[in-house]
């Protein structure tokens, strides 16, 4: 007899999409998420497309449907460490992370408040910091703090501890494993930017007014580290000049060898953020191939109207920083005018590709991939790929890819 409950790996946006859609017609579903809060890269933007939407607008109210929704069972800092089975009953064995903090926590920020040790924030990709003991973001779900293990001073510190008025706080839980059984599995796993950090002659990593895309997102949005205001990251001036270079890593047979399809639209939408908060800023975007699928197209010609935004059909070869002020000499080809071009900026965004997370994380689940990662097959055993474990995909058509992949999930458990 098959099981009918569905596991979903991954609790971003196209998984809980597509968890949402299994358990609203009946269905038992477990998301297994290894970050410490549900929602994944959507709720680190400012705005995302088509609508241009704050992560608030779309995850509030999928997080009320989870709150309401008994069928719905989810899980925070897990992994699937190894499936056995097959359709209609498989077995997944999860491992929890310890997080250090009980349901118990009202998120006062009190242990915040007197935490003494600083990490920088992977959330904000670096851009800024945080205590040892954290809210993964502002508008986190669960809402809850959690410890950072490997720079807690435990026991021998325990601040936190004290200034928590409700107990909420384990500085000894341990971690645990336990088995799932499902009838079939959605992967919703997601993506990773490319490590800008082997593109050296870009100077991600070692120039600090050049940062990535996501960085970027991080500097505009206002729950970052800024709240909101893009300030240069090497000394908070207003940047009035900003390159953005399409293609960094991607389209490259050394880094990236596809298009992730949503950078040229990204840096786009950066171009707006820099124009609402300076509108004298001039911007230059270099790019191979802009790419403006569809509906985007009228949004590409809004931002090539702007008089003080230029395209640059070409690659840049370099970039190297003026060490008395900071600023960045960016070297490029520019193909229409057939000529070397050597510009000085404030700062510099790299677009940078979307990788699929499992070709770093890995994945318990036998499943085919294509040379760069992507899931390519699997449906023959009741597993289905979503969003962009599947494909570089937008937000919106990642939650078309789950509600596809939570209807054969159905019909694998129905059958």
């Amino acid at each position: 007899m098959s099981n009918n409950s569905i596991l979903v790996i991954g609790g971003g946006f196209s998984g809980i999409t597509a968890a949402l859609e299994a358990a609203e017609v009946g269905h038992e579903v477990f998301i297994v998420e290894q970050e410490p809060y549900l929602g994944g890269r959507v709720s680190q933007l400012k705005h995302y497309f088509p609508k241009l939407c704050p992560p608030s607008c779309g995850l509030e109210i999928n997080f009320q449907r989870i709150k309401k929704n008994p069928k719905v069972k989810f899980f925070t800092m897990a992994r699937v460490t190894q499936v056995t089975g097959g359709p209609g009953d498989y077995q997944a064995k999860i491992k929890i992370s310890p997080r250090f903090v009980t349901s118990a926590c009202t998120g006062c920020d009190k242990c915040v408040e007197v935490c003494p040790v600083e990490r920088d924030s992977e959330y904000d990709f670096g851009t800024g910091k945080s205590k040892a003991i954290y809210r993964p973001n502002p508008m986190c779900f669960p809402m809850r703090y959690v410890i950072d293990e490997q720079i807690c001073e435990g026991a021998a510190c325990a601040k936190c501890v004290e200034a928590c008025d409700y107990s909420a706080i384990d500085l000894e839980e341990k971690e645990r494993e336990f088995t799932l059984n499902a009838g079939s599995i959605i992967v919703a796993t997601g993506w990773k930017p490319y490590d800008v950090s082997k593109l050296v002659n870009l100077g991600a990593g070692q120039l600090p007014n050049v940062v990535t895309n996501m960085q970027f997102e991080r500097l505009a949005a206002p729950s970052g580290p800024t709240d909101g205001k893009i300030l240069r990251p090497s000394d908070g001036k207003e940047p009035k000049r900003i390159a953005f270079v399409q293609c960094a890593g991607s389209r490259d047979q050394n880094h990236l060898d596809y298009c992730s399809y949503i950078c040229c639209m990204a840096s786009l939408k950066h171009c707006t953020y820099l124009r609402e908060q300076y509108p004298d800023s001039e911007m230059v975007i270099y790019y191979i191939d802009l790419r403006a699928p569809g509906r985007y197209e009228n949004f590409l010609k809004k931002i090539e109207e702007d008089d003080k935004v230029l395209m640059v059909k070409g690659k840049v070869a370099r970039i190297t920083e003026d060490a008395s002020s900071g600023d960045l000499m960016v070297t490029a080809e520019d193909i229409y005018g057939g000529v070397k071009k050597e510009e000085l900026f404030d700062m510099v965004v790299l677009a940078t590709g979307m990788q699929p997370s499992i070709s770093i994380d890995g994945l318990a689940v036998d499943v085919p991939l294509d040379e760069s990662g992507f899931i390519i097959g699997g449906e023959e055993k009741g597993i289905f790929a979503a969003g962009c474990a599947k494909m570089p995909l937008d937000v919106m058509t990642s939650a078309e890819t789950a509600t596809g992949a939570a209807l054969n999930a159905i019909k694998t458990v129905r059958r």
